[in-house]
């Protein structure tokens, strides 16, 4: 049985659409040129030699997420004013989600100029350096979009196979009559809160990173959307309302100090009850080199534990190690029970001949060499006298 689409959208779903977008890069940013301020001068980019990296195109709670990081090397020419062919290459670090949508960083250019130095040739060398960042800044921002419709129909469950628009009536349809429709209209009943049974879920883990580092990123509005991929709204100050994962997850912040983060958690999805909020408490327990960070929500409904647990550790815990934070690992200590020497079992004896094995034996010996002793000298005297 197919999952209705509100709950197919909300799962996290991934695919890996590098070899697309490499051949994109090659299509698109082929096609830059631009002019100079002197006749004959113009610039373009020639050639697309490296694209190194990965792209993903994630959906996650019914949202379509772009996930890339990639190094860009090209190659470009001109032609200055006194007509030299001018060549050279670029190499642009990082074109990146973070970069291009959220603006967590500036584009970086390193240029190289393979043509002999003159002044044609410098000046044409500045237009290139000033002008087509520019240009591919441009192209660089488009590249989100069509990476969408390109491939999110892949991802997204519709509830209309066709995708089309709403339809429009049909001549044979009865119109609706003016006095229905200027009707009072019907006040909506009050929906009664319903009381919802719910459970505590923890999870726990060890990085090797500072409290005070781990709390930025959970609350600074400008490092969140790199370990959730997703905006999001945060003033660390209490009664501060929150957003994040684009929406999919909303409360208030109740009280921050460095070390503990107090906020209302509401999840945007199906299974979670409508007006319902918990409370998510975190820890950050600091140590010599590592920080324990532990995240306990309350008021979870009964039934969906397992989910939320697993999204406390995909969406937070996962989100940390994606972005290169360490994750410590805590070996279990084996308990091991001391070995109990064996004592030698031996029968039971009674009280009263508890000493008796020890000196009867020697009794009995004493007895007989004295036995030996007055009989030898009896028998030897005897002897003669039977003769």
């Amino acid at each position: 049985m197919a999952l209705p689409p509100s709950t197919a959208n909300w799962h996290w779903k991934n695919k890996n659409v590098t070899r697309w977008a490499t051949e994109w890069f090659e299509r698109e940013l082929v096609a830059i040129s631009i002019s100079g301020d002197n006749e004959g001068e113009a610039v373009s980019i020639t050639k697309v030699t490296e694209v190194d990296g990965d792209v993903e195109l994630g959906q996650r709670k019914s949202k379509l997420i772009t996930i890339y990081d990639c190094k860009l090397v090209l190659d470009w020419s001109g032609t200055a004013s006194d007509g030299t062919e001018v060549k050279g290459s670029l190499t642009i670090p990082e074109v990146s989600h973070e970069v291009t949508l959220d603006r967590l960083s500036d584009y970086v250019y390193s240029w190289n100029l393979a043509t002999s130095r003159s002044p044609a040739v410098e000046t044409l060398f500045g237009i290139a350096k000033s002008r087509l960042p520019v240009a591919l800044e441009a192209k660089f921002a488009e590249f989100p979009v069509a990476l969408i419709e390109a491939h999110g129909k892949d991802l997204t469950v519709s509830a209309d196979p066709s995708r089309a628009g709403t339809p429009a009536p049909s001549a044979g349809s009865t119109p609706v009559s003016a006095a229905a429709s200027t009707s009072a209209p019907v006040q909506p009943k009050k929906a009664e809160p319903k009381t919802v049974n719910t459970k505590v879920v923890t999870v726990e883990a060890t990085f090797q990173a500072a409290a005070d580092d781990l709390y930025s990123l959970l609350t600074d509005e400008k490092r969140i959307p790199i370990w959730t991929r997703a905006p999001a709204q945060s003033v660390a100050q209490a009664g501060a309302e929150y957003s994040l994962f684009g929406g999919g997850v909303k409360g208030k912040y109740v009280s921050l100090t460095p070390r503990e983060i107090v906020q209302t958690w509401a999840l945007q999805s199906p299974t979670w009850p409508a007006g319902h909020t918990g409370t998510l408490t975190t820890t950050l327990e600091q140590s010599t080199d590592s920080t324990h960070v532990k995240l306990s929500l309350a008021g979870v409904p009964t039934g969906i534990e397992e989910e939320i647990k697993r999204n406390l550790e995909g969406y937070y815990i996962h989100g940390f190690k994606s972005i290169g934070y360490v994750e410590l690992i805590q070996s279990e200590r084996i308990y091991t029970p001391p070995k109990k020497s064996r004592a030698k079992r031996t029968a039971p004896v009674s009280q009263n001949s508890s000493s008796a094995p020890s000196y009867i034996p020697a009794v009995a010996i004493a007895c007989l060499v004295l036995v030996a002793a007055f009989s030898i000298p009896y028998l030897s005297s005897a002897s003669p006298s039977s003769k």
